[in-house]
């Protein structure tokens, strides 16, 4: 992988001052909707409602803000785990925000797409994913990467299959493979660097997510369930991402 490349500028900030910094990809790893519903006595799935609208806030929120692509951990390879009803839930949740979104997605410019492996979900969700891509690929105000069946370790291990199997066909040396060789077949290959990892909860860890592409983004951990997570606290997140010195292991 590059190095990063410097951070995008928007608005300015107080007289005198140069101009903020802003991130061009933030991720969020979006935490906390079945706690969120439990305090307040409802079922996980009301948490996972409460969570998709503050997807679209968050959205806005973005595209707002100048941020270019926005990836969000939807679905990890380990919610599997998670019981049949939930897992059914949260399927029929994408079914119906999907549906009701497109076309406002499509009208702001929004280009959606996916990592992970989507197509584990069944033929019927699947293409309304498919087809939902290619109805807003040519838009280029900002890019909502859905992070769906998606687990870091696994797609780091694809990429070095892909790698090894480059070398036994002859198509590339041993030594070429490098950093930049490995990122380029990571699923965000395409993607600016990550510049800023959002996690709400209270939880302090990545969860198996975007492992390769944050070895150099800002973390910020916020106390807060997923379902509260508004406008205020994504600017809080971008004004500490813009209070910070990012040196690349330099001084």
């Amino acid at each position: 992988m590059s190095q990063p490349a410097p951070d995008s500028q928007a608005d300015a900030g107080s007289p005198g001052e140069g101009p903020r910094a802003v991130p061009r990809h933030v991720a969020i790893i979006m935490d906390g909707n079945g706690r969120w519903a439990a305090a307040k006595g409802l079922p996980r799935v009301a948490g996972h409602r409460a969570g998709a609208e503050a997807v679209r806030r968050t959205l806005k929120a973005a595209v707002k803000a100048g941020v270019e692509c926005l990836t969000l951990y939807a679905f990890s390879s380990e919610n599997w785990r998670r019981s049949e009803e939930e897992v059914t839930d949260l399927k029929g949740l994408m079914r119906f925000y999907l549906d009701r979104e497109l076309e406002e997605l499509a009208k702001e410019g929004v280009k959606l797409r996916f990592i992970g492996e989507p197509s584990a979900f069944g033929p019927d969700l699947w293409e309304r994913l498919q087809k939902a891509a290619a109805k807003t690929a040519d838009n280029d105000r900002l890019t909502l990467n859905v992070a769906l069946n998606y687990g870091s370790r696994a797609e780091i291990a694809r990429a070095a299959q892909c790698l090894a199997s480059k070398v036994a066909d002859g198509q590339m040396d041993a030594a070429a493979i490098d950093e930049d060789a490995m990122g380029a077949m990571m699923q965000t290959a395409d993607l600016p660097d990550l510049d800023l990892l959002i996690r709400t909860s209270g939880e302090i860890r990545l969860s198996n997510f975007l492992l390769w592409q944050a070895a150099y983004s800002e973390l910020v951990f916020l106390d807060l369930y997923w379902p509260d997570f508004d406008d205020a606290a994504f600017q809080g997140a971008l004004d500490q991402y813009a209070g910070r010195q990012r040196r690349f292991g330099g001084r």
